[in-house]
């Protein structure tokens, strides 16, 4: 009977001890719904064998509701999440607060200095890691090759304004609902504002002087207004004040627009399995207008753990495995090295077969050609391409995003939106005491 009380007790124990060993950590992930972190998810039979004992729960959602859920529940600590997908914007400031977790203990596998510098740069805080890229990128002209033989026209390597214009008036035939050019309208700091204020910077226009006044009042600011409002309603598609990312990608892959001026990660989906016109897409350099900018952004999609997680560790596990090369190397190997998320790694871009991809050369150097700390041609007082680094610049982006969208519905001209734009961010500046 005592033999058989101590099998008892030590099968109780090893049960007891199993259970422990297997016992299930649970974090929660907010995601953009963009087709990379989609795919991401489709991967996770990787991570599960690898970590058992860690459960993925995905809230995915719309970029702007994004950035609104995650921004109030890391400024309230509100806990919801244990891993945030933010942005470059977001970082730094974020960063700064304490409001997030750093990431300098990162196992050496990880290569830290394998990160492209200026997507490294734009995450670290006071010489630390505050987030792991997921995706980098800048943005560039996508283009119909075909219309463009059809209509006589070539594509420079390097366009200006001029150019895209021509083309776009090439390749319009709406009665085939076919569109020479497609480009953001939904109002949003990250949709039609990273546009339109990456634009502007090729066009001399700023922000702000430096003295922190709006400088919307100003001839530059005048012109990029006009030359996007008279592309858009003489070339561009109905309704296009609702478009974002996702809606112009869909467009292109369905063959209703002659050419696309987005974000480079977009290549690898408009010559994907879901494209119609995956063997007629040509990349050239966002355009210019001759003055040393052109209009291209640099940004990243990012991985990082609020403070407010409960489960820092096993958040740290899932970002090391989401961002690492060994990531690249699984998508590769799932879906083809086309397909791998871009902008991130040095060794990316110097893998033999990722060089065969035909969007790699011109995402790096557009990458390569945007600067933060000198976005303008005239000088500022804030670092950002396609945003000002400073708390304010999330509202402010939004509210001059639906004026501009509203502009673009055909609501208010471009000067009253001007007006509207100057006089509404000159408040709130002044509110906020930028402005003495």
């Amino acid at each position: 009977m005592t033999l058989s009380l101590r099998a008892l007790l030590g099968a109780t124990a090893l049960a007891a001890f199993g259970s422990a060993a297997l016992a299930e950590t649970t974090i929660t992930v907010a995601t953009v719904n963009n087709g990379d972190m989609i795919r991401m998810q489709g991967l996770m039979d990787d991570f599960y064998a690898k970590h058992p004992d860690i459960k993925v729960e995905w809230v995915t959602l719309e970029e702007n509701v994004l950035r609104q859920n995650v921004t109030t529940d890391i400024a309230t600590g509100g806990g919801q999440y244990d891993v945030m997908t933010i942005g470059t914007y977001e970082v730094p400031i974020w960063g700064k607060q304490g409001w997030l977790v750093p990431l300098d203990d990162l196992p050496a596998s990880y290569d830290v200095d394998d990160l492209l510098p200026p997507i490294r740069g734009g995450l670290t805080v006071d010489g630390k890691l505050m987030a792991a890229p997921f995706y980098g990128e800048s943005s560039m002209v996508m283009y119909r090759k075909d219309l463009m033989e059809a209509a006589g026209l070539t594509m420079p390597d390097a366009p200006t304004w001029a150019d895209i214009e021509k083309a776009a008036a090439a390749m319009t035939d709406k009665s085939k609902e076919q569109y020479g050019i497609c480009l953001r309208g939904k109002a949003g700091w990250g949709e039609n504002m990273a546009f339109l204020t990456a634009m502007s910077n090729s066009f001399g226009a700023r922000w702000f002087d430096e003295n922190w006044v709006p400088q919307f009042d100003q001839p530059e600011w005048k012109a990029t207004l006009d030359t996007y409002l008279h592309l858009m309603n003489e070339y561009g598609p109905p309704g296009a004040s609702n478009n974002g990312f996702n809606e112009n990608l869909t467009l292109f892959q369905q063959g209703k627009c002659g050419m696309w001026i987005d974000a480079t990660v977009a290549a690898s989906f408009v010559t994907g399995k879901d494209s119609t016109v995956a063997e007629h897409v040509g990349f050239a350099l966002a355009p210019d207008n001759g003055l040393g900018k052109r209009g291209n952004w640099l940004w990243a999609w990012s991985l990082a753990i609020p403070a407010s997680s409960q489960k820092q560790d096993a958040a740290k596990t899932f970002i090391d495995w989401a961002t690492n090369k060994d990531y690249l190397a699984l998508v590769a190997g799932k879906e083809g090295w086309a397909n791998v998320p871009p902008g991130t790694r040095t060794s990316l871009y110097s893998n033999e077969e990722y060089a065969k991809v035909p969007f790699a050369k011109m995402t790096i150097d557009s990458i390569n050609s945007a600067d933060p700390n000198a976005p303008t041609v005239k000088p500022v007082p804030y670092v950002g391409v396609q945003f000002v680094a400073i708390p304010e610049f999330q509202g402010l982006g939004t509210t001059v995003g639906e004026i501009f969208s509203a502009a673009l519905a055909g609501q208010k001209t471009a000067d009253e939106a001007l007006a509207e734009a100057q006089a509404a961010v000159a408040d709130e500046m002044t509110a906020a005491g930028y402005i003495q």
